[in-house]
């Protein structure tokens, strides 16, 4: 305490001056109407900057749920899609009572880890069997291209088996010839922007720049975007090519993906599990 009066005596000066020049301040404010004026817009123009300011940091802090909530719309637009693409037009449907003829749903799932420089890559996300998730799901990404596979599923969280791993095999076709093959990584590639497409017949003519989308064999549906062939004839010593595409993904900034269910996958399992084992 004695220190502070010390240090009030010794500065005194200054803090009455700091004192007076406040009331002659209010005073002049108080009593004319010009100064008042000047004075209260340049106050709600600092204020008025103060509050735009954290409106923007409230946004950016609010990024994370905008952005959930536009991927689950963006899921339930593509579904709406696949429900107007399947309405046959010689027939009176009513778009409401399509949905129950889509043979594949989107669940709209935001990716909480990922990897892309492992031999065997996997990402894992928010939803899990509580959503509706199972093991052997397709999964593409929020904008263009094919993710992988779901692998495990707990009740709240699933991992995928990302299309980077040395093990995914994914069924795709050429758009212009309509050429088969299966869509891999490659046993010694370590880069995440490009894939391979081998067991393509060498007969079939090859185009630089060509698209690659998913056949319908296997768990995606067919059409889905996957890359362009950038490398249209590596040579294996056999009758089939081995084509090297630039991936439309990027899985460095993948953040949110669709899980897409198919509505007539266990009808299908059940039926092939009546089919006698091959000797």
């Amino acid at each position: 305490m004695r220190n502070l009066w010390i240090f009030i005596n010794r500065y005194n000066a200054f803090f009455l001056f700091v004192i007076f020049f406040t009331i002659g301040i209010v005073l002049t404010v108080k009593n004319n109407a010009y100064q008042r004026s000047v004075t209260f817009n340049s106050t709600n123009e600092v204020v008025g900057h103060a509050y735009e300011k954290l409106n923007v940091f409230k946004r950016y802090m609010n990024l994370g749920s905008v952005n959930d909530s536009l991927a689950l719309e963006n899921a339930k637009l593509n579904t709406a899609l696949l429900a107007i693409k399947g309405i046959d037009s010689a027939k009176k449907t009513l778009i409401k009572d399509t949905t129950n003829h889509v043979q594949y749903t989107y669940l709209a799932a935001r990716v909480i880890k990922n990897s892309i420089t492992l031999r065997n890559n996997i990402i894992t996300i928010n939803k899990g069997a509580l959503d509706g998730i199972q093991s052997g799901m397709a999964v593409i990404s929020a904008g263009k291209g094919v993710v992988g596979i779901i692998r495990d599923v707990s009740p709240h969280l699933a991992t995928i088996e990302s299309l980077l791993n040395k093990d995914a095999k994914i069924s795709v076709s050429i758009s212009s010839t309509k050429a088969l093959g299966s869509l891999v990584w490659g046993d010694r590639n370590s880069d995440y922007r490009k894939a391979y497409i081998k067991d393509i017949p060498n007969h079939f003519k090859v185009k630089l720049k060509d698209t690659v989308i998913t056949s319908g064999f296997g768990s995606f549906p067919p059409g889905i975007p996957v890359g362009r062939i950038s490398n249209r004839g590596i040579s294996t010593g056999d009758n089939f090519l081995t084509i090297q595409i630039d991936l439309f993904n990027d899985f460095s900034t993948l953040q949110y993906v669709y899980v897409i269910q198919d509505k007539l996958s266990d009808e299908q399992k059940a039926l092939e599990s009546k089919l006698p084992n091959e000797q």
